[in-house]
Parts: structure tokens; C-alpha cells; sequence
């Protein structure tokens, strides 16, 4: 195999080139996105931290029930 020292693998070649391709349709569908307005992410996060509170408080309020229940049966 003369002259094949300074020939790249072709394995190699079409990984870069695969990933050039990723990378540029990644690029391109990048620009499509619609962000969400500030004033939007702020609604839904301030929505979101609501709910969590409001099932902690009411996961915590069924612990203390079924702790006095369950303290009724001893």
C-alpha cells in the first residue's frame, strides 16, 4: 500500500463529515425556535412554584392526618 501513509481512513472521514452535517441542520433549525416572552416564563414559573407549594402543604397536611389516625389504632 504505497502512498496510503498520508491518506485519512475513510471511517473517519464520513464521522467528520456526519457531524458537520449535525451540526450545520442543528445551526439551521436553531434559528426557527420561537422563544417565549419574558413576561410569559415569569407567569408560568411564578404558576409552577404555586402548585409545588400547594401539594407540599397538602402531602404535609395528609402526613399529619394519617399520623393521628394510624396513633388511634395503637
Amino acid at each position: 500500500m504505497i502512498g496510503s501513509e498520508n491518506s485519512t481512513p475513510t471511517w473517519i472521514e464520513n464521522t467528520t463529515n456526519s457531524v458537520k452535517s449535525y451540526f450545520r441542520g442543528v445551526r439551521s433549525e436553531w434559528g426557527k425556535i420561537s422563544w417565549p416572552e419574558r413576561r410569559q416564563v415569569v407567569a408560568e414559573t411564578v404558576f409552577v412554584i404555586a402548585i409545588v407549594f400547594i401539594f407540599t402543604v397538602a402531602v404535609y397536611l395528609m402526613d399529619i392526618i394519617f399520623k393521628g389516625i394510624l396513633g388511634l389504632i395503637k
